[in-house]
Formats: C-alpha cells, structure tokens, sequence
C-alpha cells in the first residue's frame, strides 16, 4: 500500500518539524520573541548536513556524521540573534511586537547568507547546490510492503526520544533548569537571587538554534530543497508550536507531530487519489490547525489536563 510509504516518510517529516517547534517554544518562553528567523535556521541546519557530506568530504561516510555540526551552528545563529539584536531590544523593554519583527530583519539576512552560500558552493565546486537531493544517500534498513525502509524514519524517532530525555533532564534536575524555569517565571526575582537571565536567554537562543538546525538536518533527508526550503516549513514549525502550546516544550514537540504527520499524509493523499493540482493547498492544513486551537484552546495541548483526562476515560470504560 502506498500508505505506508506516505507514512514512513511522514514520521521523518513531523520528527523534524516538532524539533523545531520545540525550538520557537523555548526561545519565545524565555524571551517572550516570536523568531520568524527560525526558519532559516532549520534551512542552514539542512545546507550544512549537505555541504558537508556531498561538497567538503565528497560523499565520505553517510549524512548522519553532520547532524552535531548542523545543530552547533544553527545554535550559534541563535546565540548571534540574541547577542547583536534581541538582547537590547530587551534591555530597552521593547514590546512582543517589536522584537517579533526585529527576527523578521534577522531572517531576511540569514535567507541572504544561505542564498549566497548556494551560489558559493555552484560556482566554486561546480555542483547544483540550488537543488539539493539527500534521500538517495540514507541508509536503507529494509524493505515494509515493497517500500524501502530508509534509517531516517528510525533515526528521527530515536533522536527525538533523546531530546526530550535530555529536556527533562535538564529542566528538572539541573540547577541550570531550575534557573531557567525561574527566570521564565519571574526574572526579576531571579536576578535578585543570584541568576543571570542574561546568560539564561543566550542559551535558549543557542538550545532552540540548535533544535532548528537538527530539525533542518533530518529534513534533507525527507525533502529534495532549495534556498528557499525555509519558507516551505515556517507555517507548520510555527503552528506546531502553537498547537502545542506556547508554554510547553514537550506540548510542541507533540504539536509538532501531530501537524506534520497530518500536513503530509493528508495532501499526499489527496495529491495521489484526487490531484496533484490541490498539493500547492498544503500549507492551508497547518493554517487551520493553528487558527481552529487559538481560537478554541488557544493554550493548546501543552495547557491540557491530561490526568483529568485520563480519568474521565477510565470513568466512562468503567460504567
């Protein structure tokens, strides 16, 4: 069945975009900053996996070896993005409108940088960096109905289990997660009790980067993209995380999911069984996802009581 194939590629797809959900999530609960730069994080994140692999190393061992690179300097974007805007935008006490635009500025420098950077890898390596195609060189585990079974749809899943171990790690038995759920919460009380929040925002900035750029890096092994891929993700990053829940990491990265999986399972299907003419309506699935829980249950999924939940369920099954 050729829905298993849609679905195996669609796991890929949503491991991606709930990274990078979770990325907008932590940055804008830190800093209260929507980044429309983020984006463009995940496309340097999905660049550098594909320079490295195909135009610096010349194919030498497989994609994975650069996901660490990826997310290292998608996380130093973000350290930039903080360090040279977003902090004295902050220190000047700029509204959420305000610093919402100043990523808007960051993005359209970034969306430059990676235009040039296409055309540097053209001219220089002789090599069509203008359209990328990774997928043909993941590793194949197998075969599912006839389908070829990529690592990738493993891969992803695994690596987004570990972040959220590591998340909640971090968050709940660090004393750097302690500070920063403090300074989220409260951040004059938290500088008065010996916290930096300054050095809290330069690390969220760096965390989200990163989950950006490892967002964009399993992307390119989903997706064939080009400069522009980060205009093709931004609405669904951004509705995952509100999906999610805007104070919610681990609500967006199952917001992320849960908008990923049915962006691409529902326009393939129809692109395969209706017509292929209705695929350039894809990003009207996220839209409505993100505008039906802002104005039904703007907290999200994140803002859920699920123990309650789960109650009224064990309730009905028992009567």
């Amino acid at each position: 069945m050729i829905l298993i194939d849609i679905i195996m590629t669609a796991i890929g797809y949503s491991s991606s975009i709930a990274l990078a959900a979770a990325g907008i999530t932590l940055i804008y609960m830190a800093t209260g900053t929507f980044n429309f730069a983020h984006a463009s994080m995940t496309a340097w994140g999905f660049y550098i996996v594909f320079a490295f692999h195909k135009v610096f190393f010349k194919g030498l061992g497989n994609p994975y070896m650069y996901f660490p690179i990826a997310m290292l300097f998608s996380g130093m974007l973000g350290v930039i993005s903080y360090y040279f805007i977003n902090r004295w935008l902050l220190k000047k006490g700029a509204d959420m409108t305000t610093l919402m635009m100043s990523t808007l500025g960051i993005d359209l420098v970034f969306f430059a940088f990676i235009n040039m950077f296409a055309d540097f890898l053209t001219y220089n390596y002789k090599i069509n960096a203008r359209l990328i195609v990774l997928k043909m060189e993941d590793i194949i585990l197998g075969k599912i109905a006839g389908f070829p079974l990529r690592a990738i749809t493993l891969v992803s899943i695994i690596m987004v289990i570990a972040i959220v171990a590591i998340l909640q790690y971090i968050l709940n038995r660090t004393k750097f997660g302690i500070a920063l759920r403090m300074t989220i919460e409260n951040p004059s009380l938290a500088a008065i009790l010996g916290i930096n929040p300054d050095l809290i925002y330069l690390a969220s900035w760096f965390i989200g980067g990163a989950l950006a750029g490892l967002g964009g890096a399993i992307l390119s092994l989903v997706y064939s993209g080009t400069p522009s891929i980060g205009n093709v993700v931004i609405v669904p990053e951004f509705a995952g995380s509100i999906v999610g829940g805007l104070y919610s990491i681990f609500g967006s990265l199952l917001g992320g999911y849960l908008i990923g999986m049915s962006e691409y399972i529902v326009i393939n299907l129809i692109g395969t069984y209706v017509s292929r003419n209705l695929v350039v309506y894809e990003p009207l699935i996220p839209l409505i996802a993100m505008a039906v829980t802002l104005l039904v249950y703007p907290r999200g999924l994140g803002g859920i009581d699920w123990s309650k939940v789960w109650a009224k369920l064990r309730g009905k099954k028992e009567s």
